[in-house]
């Protein structure tokens, strides 16, 4: 049961067969507390660190590979369906992207990496860029890492991973597009990419389409903001 719109934090319920006294009636049982998450809306895009916002608050940064499904699951833990544009074309997220929060905090949305068809040149500008952000951005809390569940771990994703643990920032790697696979491939991929990230960074199924995980992951970002 999906949490419905302009209900967020509110407690769901279900209807169940309920007897009593051998009579059969209907009622409300509670189901879940569904994880509150604040408004958010665009801020700024940011080509160089001086057009980043000022750096105070709490900030979690989303990043992965390009065509990895980052806008979509960003859309989905915020609730929103339009908040980060996806596109079929890789690598449309060409800049850093800044959300504000409700509570005065931010979510950034950085470039796709690893998209062969974009110039060189303009593939070591974001090198660069997420290299900066990462190892100099104090209000940065925590790092989603996202990543297809049926590529496996790229050197990319561990240098990003890498990046996060020379900080000791909490990193939590996605493992999008879990509805391509069945059980049985969920599970091995789960336990292989679990195995390998160690202690560096937990890890969790994600399905943007079927909303697998969601709450788990929408849970682990709210708690990075002190929520």
């Amino acid at each position: 049961m999906r949490e419905p719109e302009g209900a967020k934090g509110a407690e769901l319920y279900t209807t169940a067969r309920c007897g009593q006294r051998g009579v059969l009636i209907s009622c409300r049982v509670a189901r879940i507390q569904m994880p509150q998450f604040p408004e958010a809306q665009f801020l700024i895009s940011a080509w160089q660190p001086h057009q980043f916002p000022p750096d105070q608050g709490r900030e979690v940064a989303f990043v992965g590979r390009s065509n990895a499904g980052k806008s979509s699951a960003l859309n989905a833990i915020t609730g929103r369906k339009d908040l980060a544009r996806t596109s079929k074309t890789p690598g449309r997220t060409q800049l850093i992207n800044f959300f504000g929060l409700a509570n005065g905090h931010r979510l950034a949305d950085l470039p796709g990496y690893g998209y062969a068809k974009v110039p060189p040149e303009m593939q070591e500008h974001w090198r660069k860029l997420l290299s900066r952000y990462v190892e100099n951005r104090s209000s940065l809390a925590g790092v989603v890492v996202v990543m297809d569940s049926r590529r496996g771990v790229t050197d990319f994703d561990r240098q990003m991973l890498s990046l996060a643990s020379e900080r000791s920032l909490p990193a939590h790697l996605l493992l999008t597009k879990a509805d391509k696979l069945n059980r049985s491939e969920a599970t091995r991929t789960l336990k292989a990419v679990e195995a390998e990230a160690g202690t560096v960074a937990t890890v969790q199924l994600f399905s943007a389409v079927a909303k697998t995980g969601l709450d788990q992951a929408r849970g682990w970002v709210l708690k990075q903001l002190g929520g």
